[in-house]
This record gives C-alpha cells, structure tokens and sequence, in this order.
C-alpha cells in the first residue's frame, strides 16, 4: 500500500494510499474472497481489498467536509458526522449475498452519515444536494424513510461517483452518504449490536424471527413519532395499535432486558483520547472495547492494523472491528454506539413507547 510524506511549504502533507492493482484484479480478488481455493489465494485477494478499501479514504475525506460545511450553513449544530471504511467480513458477506456483483461497483465500501434531529433536517440537507451545484456524479438516491424497508430500516442514501481532475487515480470511486434522524439512527445500531452480540444476522434479514419481528415493530412505531411513511406489513395499524404490539412483542421476547445487559456489559471503556482515525476492536467475549487512535498522517499504518486485527477476526479471535473517523471519543461513541453495546438511548425511546400503553 502506498502511502509517504511529501513536503508542502512549511507542512508535511500525507499522500494517500492509491490503487496498486486492476479492476480486473480487484473483482478477482473478490471471487477469491468468496470461494477461496487456497491459503494462499486468500491471502493476496485480502491485501487486494485492503488496498482497494483504503483507495476509498480520500474521497471521504473530501466529502465529509463538504457535508459539515452544509450542516453548518442550515444551522444544524448539533448534527454529527461520521465515516467509515466498510468491514472485511461486512464485505465478503455482500459479495456471496448478491452472486452477480463485482467488487469494483460495491457502492458503499466508502460511507459517510449524518445524523440529524428530525426528518425534516434530513429533508433539508436532501434539497442540498440535489438542488445545489455538485461536481460529483450521483448515481443512485434511495429514500427508506418514504419508503421504508419491510425489515423497519429508514434512512436517505445517495451514492455518488467520486469526480476529481487532479487526483485521477480516484476519479470514479464510488461513496455512500447516509442521512439519517436520532430516531433512526437508535433503531439502526440497536440492530447491529444484538447482530455483533448474538450473531442473529439482522441486517441480512436472515436471523432469529422474533428479533425481525420486533425491530419491524418497533420501527413501525417510530414511523409514527416522526410522522412518516408507515413501515410495510404496519399500514394497517393506528397509532395505539402499533404501540401495543410492540410492548406485546416485547414483554414475549424480553427484549429490552436483553438490550440493557448488552449496555452495561461493556467495562473499562476508554473515557479521553483524540485523532483523525479510530480503530474500535469490540470483544464480545470479554465485553470489552479498545480504541486506538491515529493522526492523519498516520493512516497507512492505520490501514495495515485494521487488516491484521481483520485477520485475527477471521481466524476465530471473538472481534469486530472497524475504522471510523468521528473526532474525540464521546463524538466517536455518538457516532457508532454498536461497537459500544450501546443501546440506551434506543431502549429509553421503547419504554417510552410501552409506557405510553399502560
């Protein structure tokens, strides 16, 4: 992976990582990946990824201070933003969901979220982008929350085709942008921590029946805090009747209970420490978490760490891990509380709902 010092003026400048391998190596890299015939094989289709995700770091970047810049010009101060270079395994689990994609279109190995306090501040940062003159090329736009997944999951994407003259070597790459509420956003990593911690495939609408069906549910009566578009199968519903079915749905599965301990189980979670990049490693075993942070300039090293701890994962180690951008650690936390276990706020939002019932 590529990755140096350049000096600038009176200011060291970081070069960042850029391709080293082919489209046509790439998307053999991802046949690899999803049926490897030898050690050796994998070994190299993993480097190719690795490379080929890290590819994806400037782009980001780019767009992430075009979006705070935005933020800032609607007034929205209390949004925060986030980025993310998609997960090994969230990878490899894509590319043998869907049989005819190529590694090199994955839309979403690059992300980048807002997370806003109301829908109509996700409408508001919408109107941004498609409204205002942007040199990048959208080519996708799906809107879960007037049309929301049948799992409960709301959420606007745009993805969008990396545009840059002077730097070639990323023209085309491919971001994703999430603009999500609070709502949302509790409901979405609720989901991803009981999927970390009891392994229930969620996200690929492929796990435990009860949990879909309360997740689906509970989406169902936040679609009506929000006043949005219903979630399907819930149409039918009133009000009232969504929120007793969720507290019916609930006290049969004990969810919240469930949720909570997932909370609390966390110890010994790192409190300070500041830098560009964040590698959160999640032991579900131990209930821990560890955060390593890097500088800017230090994000081949960050890259090369997040695929040797990937590897680790891979073998057996009970980890997740992923590499954020999101400021200090509390911002970090805000940000990606299922690598925390953290479900308070969403849990705090179903009592409410449940309360209002009794």
């Amino acid at each position: 992976m590529r990755c140096a010092l350049t000096l600038s003026g009176n200011q060291f400048q970081m070069t960042w990582p850029t391709p080293e391998f082919s489209k046509s190596q790439i998307n053999k890299a991802g046949r690899i990946l999803v049926d490897p015939p030898s050690p050796e094989d994998l070994a190299w289709a993993r480097e190719v990824l690795s490379n080929w995700r890290a590819c994806h770091g400037y782009p980001i970047n780019t767009f992430q201070a075009t979006l705070r810049d935005k933020l800032k010009r609607l007034g929205l101060t209390d949004a925060f933003v986030a980025q993310r270079l998609k997960r090994m395994p969230s990878i490899i689990a894509k590319l043998k969901r869907f049989k005819d994609m190529n590694l090199a279109r994955m839309q979403d190995i690059g992300g980048i979220r807002a997370v806003v306090p109301t829908v109509q501040a996700v409408r508001q940062i919408v109107a941004q982008y498609k409204e205002s003159t942007f040199r990048h090329e959208l080519v996708s736009e799906k809107d879960y929350i007037s049309e929301p997944k049948e799992d409960g999951y709301r959420s606007v994407h745009f993805v969008f085709r990396y545009k840059n003259e002077l730097h070639r070597q990323y023209d085309g790459l491919l971001i994703e942008l999430q603009i999500r509420t609070r709502l949302q956003h509790a409901w979405a990593t609720a989901v991803e921590t009981v999927d970390t911690f009891l392994g229930k495939r969620l996200k690929a609408d492929q796990g435990d029946q009860d949990w879909l069906h309360f997740f689906a549910v509970t989406s169902a009566a936040f679609a009506h805090l929000e006043e949005t578009q219903p979630v399907p199968g819930y149409q039918h519903l009133l009000r009232w009747e969504t929120f007793r079915q969720v507290a019916a749905v609930e006290e049969d599965l004990g969810a919240l209970a469930q949720l909570k301990v997932f909370s609390e189980a966390v110890r010994d979670m790192p409190q300070q420490g500041r830098g560009s990049y964040h590698l959160v490693i999640l032991n579900s075993k131990e209930k821990t978490v560890s955060i390593r942070p890097y500088a800017q300039r230090s994000l081949a090293q960050a890259m090369v760490d997040y695929a040797q701890t990937e590897t680790r994962a891979s073998e057996g180690e009970p980890i997740e891990v992923v590499l954020v951008s999101a400021g200090p650690i509390a911002q970090l936390r805000r940000a990606y509380p299922n690598y925390f276990l953290d479900t308070k706020e969403f849990v705090a939002r179903v009592q409410g709902i449940i309360g209002s019932e009794s």
